[in-house]
């Protein structure tokens, strides 16, 4: 199930072009398809334009793009679509009556050429760029998100687990195997079973060394109690003695 994460940009990035809405996959497996939406606010300020030129890249295969324009009213006056991992020729004008875009992108998340556990592996899944006349272009904003397989998520899954359970417990052997195991996930395809098999070894290795902590905790503690109890006893005993011994004064 893909991950939805609604954003709403109040700030204005660099180019210049308000993001408004927008809504991006931040999580999907490989060969999934999805879509993603953003609207681009005030086209025309910082730098002041009258028309500028939109264009788009992804990482995403099989893409469509639709760019939908909408006047002031919030009604439709004009949409183009275009085909491929990039596009450019969507001419944003004020003579047009534009004061809205809305581009949406279709597209399959594409394989993972690199395996990352930290920073996970990304892709892009769009990027937009405001280009001006005389070659001149800003970017307006890029989005990713990261992408997995049934492997590499259970591999990824496994180690998220040892890392909470190490986490806290002095254990050099299981921090090395932890350390293995994001190793072996680094190296992807056949490694992703030797990472959930490390990872979880390195997890049983620090619940034993918890469950001994606390077994010799509870011995301190045992021996503890047991000295107080001896002090008590012979404190009692002595008072006792005390009390039995001759009377002085007769």
């Amino acid at each position: 199930m893909v991950c939805l994460l609604g954003l709403s940009v109040a700030s204005v990035p660099a180019a210049g072009v308000s993001v408004g809405d927008s809504t991006v996959t931040s999580d999907a497996a490989v060969g999934e398809q999805v879509t993603a939406t953003v609207t681009l606010t005030e086209p025309y300020q910082n730098p002041s334009l009258e028309a500028w030129t939109l264009e788009g890249e992804t990482e995403l295969t099989d893409v469509t793009w639709t760019v939908e324009y909408y006047d002031q009213t919030g009604a439709r006056v004009n949409q183009q679509s275009f085909d491929g991992q990039s596009f450019s020729g969507a001419n944003i004008a004020a003579e047009d009556g534009t004061s809205e875009v809305q581009v949406r992108i279709t597209g399959t998340v594409p394989a993972v050429t690199e395996y990352s556990y930290d920073p996970a592996q990304s892709f892009i899944v769009l990027d937009l760029t405001q280009a001006r006349e005389g070659g001149s272009s800003n970017d307006i904003d890029s989005w990713s998100a990261t992408h997995y397989t049934e492997e590499s998520r259970e591999a990824r899954n496994e180690i998220d687990d040892a890392a909470a359970a190490i986490e806290g417990v002095d254990s050099r052997e299981a921090g090395e195997d932890l350390q293995s195991a994001i190793e072996a996930y680094n190296g992807g395809g056949e490694e992703f079973s030797l990472a959930v098999d490390l990872a979880n070894r390195a997890q049983e290795t620090a619940d034993q060394t918890q469950q001994s902590n606390r077994l010799v905790r509870f011995a301190l503690y045992g021996a503890g109690a047991l000295v107080v109890v001896g002090v008590l006893i012979g404190g009692f005993l002595y008072w006792r003695s005390q009390q039995d011994g001759p009377d002085r004064l007769g």
